[in-house]
């Protein structure tokens, strides 16, 4: 009998429905988890959803035979999570969900299927779970950290928070074994071209962004040794052969003297790979830019966010738009292409701020601009800072904190078009004559629609 099963909650066959092309990477928060319990000695299986249908998940945990059922929770994916928490619980398991999101909302998924609620990182969770279940099942529970459950009388209970993992190198890698590598290598290669792997560094991120969720790592920044590092890639090269990676961390940049010694191990080893990754400006320099050009750097995401200096500070960015833009220029003259965030209706947002990262954009010339809408993500500051205007998103197992909205801003048609109009600001100028003649008339319906609509507003 299988002690326990871990799933989660992205399913492919979504985005594909919706015209999107996928980037899809096995989930390391469950393989690192599974590596763990299997080190202790407890039974392990994994039930990866990427490639599955909905159907064929909920069929299969209906009839499983593990002890601990756990549904980590993606993001924005709410409505899986719950189906697949209901469908486990039908097999007699006890089922616990897991992830950025669950914790904000204990009480809904302890009312939606699930009997315990991880609280933050979960693999030294789940192992004192298991161990506990063997011999209590749902007795006692107030006596395990890091969870939310609920007592005989009914009522949520919280227990103390459990310790962060303070030496990653003592984490075994990632039980990559556990999927099907090489169809996430084969989907990789007919849409990208390339076999892309991804891997963590750190944990972590000691930012205070506003919009921010910190649920699962918290405010740390835990990163593993360069050789520990090294090895990993080490171990994919060998075992799986890609020709491209993915560092998954929050802020791949945060540590000068870690890059230093990164590069000289991977050096070291005759390694190099393109790869891509995230970071911020103010932990950008021109010795990390060569480091990174260096190391095989193909594509940085510097997360802009805002185009305007007064809303920066005002999510606590800590970051300078003007550097910023500084930044994506020394990386070009790298040949490191750029991509850049872009989020919109944050609180006390203007026209005039969003004519500000217009012109961020125009200067930056980022070579790929991401634009999204904040929306509110239940833990956070700005979740706070609006609590008493949030409206929509419908009955909370059929929503996610995406379909929510702030009464009085401006409406959802008019940050559509905003959307439009950022994205063809940041290409204006560019291409043939005929692509320059496309992007200028986009842009310039998108502002007309923008003008148009600049009184409507979001009454929920």
């Amino acid at each position: 009998m299988t002690d326990i099963l871990l799933t989660h909650s992205y399913f492919a066959e979504g985005d594909l429905a919706r015209g999107k092309v996928i980037r899809p990477y096995p989930p390391l928060v469950l393989l690192y988890a599974s590596s763990y319990l299997k080190s202790l000695g407890f039974k392990v299986q994994v039930m990866d959803t990427t490639f599955m249908s909905k159907a064929d998940a909920i069929a299969e945990l209906r009839v499983s035979q593990a002890s601990l059922i756990v549904v980590h929770a993606n993001l924005m994916a709410r409505p899986n999570t719950v189906s697949l928490a209901r469908a486990a619980k039908l097999s007699g398991a006890v089922v616990a969900v897991s992830g950025q999101e669950p914790a904000g909302y204990a009480e809904d998924y302890l009312g939606h299927g699930a009997d315990i609620v991880i609280n933050g990182e979960a693999e030294q969770t789940l192992a004192a779970l298991l161990s506990h279940i063997a011999q209590h099942n749902l007795a006692g529970l107030d006596r395990i950290d890091g969870i939310f459950f609920r007592d005989g009388d009914g009522q949520v209970r919280k227990t103390a928070p459990r310790a962060l993992i303070a030496d990653l190198d003592q984490q075994p890698f990632p039980d990559r074994e556990a999927v099907d590598m090489t169809r996430y290598l084969d989907t990789w290669q007919s849409i990208h071209g390339v076999r892309s792997v991804s891997m963590m560094m750190a944990r972590g991120c000691p930012y205070e962004c506003t919009w921010c969720s910190h649920s699962l790592y918290g405010r740390s920044h835990r990163r593993r040794s360069p050789q520990n590092a090294v090895a990993e890639i080490l171990h994919l090269r060998d075992t799986y052969g890609p020709d491209h990676l993915f560092f998954a961390d929050d802020v791949f940049t945060i540590n000068a003297k870690w890059l230093e010694e990164f590069a000289a191990e991977m050096k070291r080893h005759g390694l190099r790979y393109p790869f891509e990754t995230i970071t911020r400006e103010d932990r950008l320099d021109a010795r990390m830019a060569d480091l990174l050009a260096e190391l095989g750097c193909h594509r940085m995401w510097i997360g802009a966010e805002s185009g305007s200096q007064r809303i920066l500070d005002a999510m606590k960015r800590r970051t300078d738009a003007a550097r910023m833009r500084e930044m994506i220029g020394l990386l070009k003259a790298r040949g490191i292409r750029t991509g850049t965030f872009v989020m919109l209706g944050y609180e006390g947002e203007t026209w005039d701020d969003i004519d500000e990262t217009a012109r961020h954009l125009r200067l930056a010339q980022a070579d790929e601009v991401l634009t999204t809408v904040v929306h509110p993500i239940k833990g956070t500051a700005y979740y706070d800072l609006v609590a008493d205007r949030i409206a929509g998103g419908g009955p909370w197992h059929e929503s996610n904190d995406r379909d929510l909205t702030v009464r009085g801003r401006h409406s959802k048609r008019f940050y559509r078009h905003a959307q439009y109009w950022l994205s063809a600001q940041s290409r204006l100028g560019r291409g043939g004559p005929v692509r320059r003649a496309r992007t200028l008339a986009r842009s310039l319906l998108s502002r007309l629609v923008m003008y148009a609509t600049r009184h409507e507003v979001e009454h929920g």
